[in-house]
């Protein structure tokens, strides 16, 4: 193969939003925004996050590939732009996948995606074997929700349970009655397991332990998600010896805002502070984060932004060929947002999600959603 048809021509960039289903997120009485990054300036948890922008890649190489990519929401423009044009007219050969030339930032993970889907489309290979190769040909996923009324959690456990649902992932913070939701799912849908994800917010470790002494009498949580703030892994500590619960902790890479690392993997299981991990990274890092979870046994799970089906797509690439990735994985954008802008949907059957045929993601961008939710659109040739 010649280094010319590995050269980036050029790039188009859409912005979209696209919102979310109504009934999806939280309940119509509950006004609980979930983007817990800070944005334009307005504190953490002030914007509900299908109120914001995506942004859509396609990256042409002169051999005619499209590589195809998706940013987490929030995205600068001029980092965009800056970055764009830098690697205009670099072929993918000239740097490692596992390094591309892209600082640690909230795009990071656009640009690497893009790169790496037109690299493995030139060569007809999935993602996942980039990665290594899939281990399994599915994922396990989970439902999910925002913030609830106890009376509506039965009837969504069964209507769950019905579609083959065995676990539901739940936001929550001081004010929900996670006992009570916990009691109403095990009496409509026994056989059903929950996620609990405070996002850090039950802020002291007495209310995760009176919260975690109710839900152990009930029986069915699978696991509890950074009910305290990070840094106190120590109390994570605590609140895995008393073995009511297992306790994760959520790596996101991409909140660089938060200087979360690789590293954390590290410093977790040295403080013995968890039973396992939600990991949120780039394709080479999350290679890195999966290797140190299977060489400390312990399982995860590939988290998300509540993302459309490009995201998705990766996020299935990486837990197939993630040994640890064991536990139901973050995957349901199609079930909250409008459209996942692919012309065929990831094939979920729950509680799985079967791994994309075909080179590269394995997905199609569906144009007519794409100008459908199209704001803003930039080429850089």
């Amino acid at each position: 193969m010649k280094k010319q048809s590995l050269t980036i021509r050029r790039w188009r960039f859409t912005e979209v939003v696209v919102p979310a289903r109504p009934n999806s997120i939280n309940h119509a009485s509950l006004d609980r925004p979930l983007h817990m990054l800070p944005m334009a300036g307005q504190a953490g948890w002030s914007l509900q996050f299908d109120q914001l922008s995506k942004l859509i890649v396609e990256l042409e190489l002169d051999n005619g590939v499209v590589g195809l990519s998706e940013f987490y929401r929030g995205h600068s423009w001029a980092t965009v732009e800056a970055t764009a044009r830098r690697l205009l007219g670099t072929s993918l050969l000239d740097f490692p996948l596992q390094a591309v030339p892209v600082a640690r930032c909230r795009e990071h993970n656009g640009f690497e995606l893009a790169l790496w889907d037109a690299r493995a489309k030139s060569h007809g290979l999935r993602l996942c074997d980039f990665l290594g190769g899939p281990v399994r040909d599915r994922v396990k996923v989970n439902a999910w929700s925002g913030h609830r009324l106890t009376e509506e959690i039965g009837p969504m456990a069964a209507a769950f349970a019905a579609q083959g649902f065995d676990c539901w992932k739940f936001k929550c913070d001081l004010e929900d009655d996670v006992v009570g939701w916990s009691r109403a799912v095990r009496q409509a849908a026994p056989g059903m397991s929950m996620i609990l994800d405070p996002n850090e917010r039950w802020q002291h470790p007495y209310e995760a332990k009176r919260r975690l002494r109710g839900l152990a009498e009930t029986g069915n949580l699978l696991c509890l998600e950074d009910p305290l703030p990070r840094w106190m892994l120590s109390e994570y500590a605590a609140l895995k010896e008393l073995g009511l619960a297992a306790i994760v902790l959520h790596i996101s890479l991409p909140y660089v805002e938060q200087g979360q690392r690789v590293q954390e993997a590290i410093r977790a299981v040295q403080c013995n502070a968890v039973d396992g991990f939600n990991f949120n990274g780039g394709l080479a890092d999350l290679q890195q984060l999966d290797r140190i979870a299977t060489a400390a046994g312990l399982p995860c799970w590939h988290g998300s932004e509540v993302d459309l089906g490009i995201l998705e797509a990766m996020y299935v690439h990486q837990a197939t060929a993630a040994p640890s990735c064991t536990w139901p994985s973050d995957i349901f954008g199609r079930m909250v947002r409008e459209h996942d802008l692919l012309v065929t949907p990831l094939q979920i059957e729950p509680p799985h999600v079967k791994l994309p045929t075909g080179p590269g993601l394995g997905v199609e961008l569906d144009r007519d959603a794409l100008a459908h939710y199209r704001k803003k659109e930039m080429i850089i040739e």
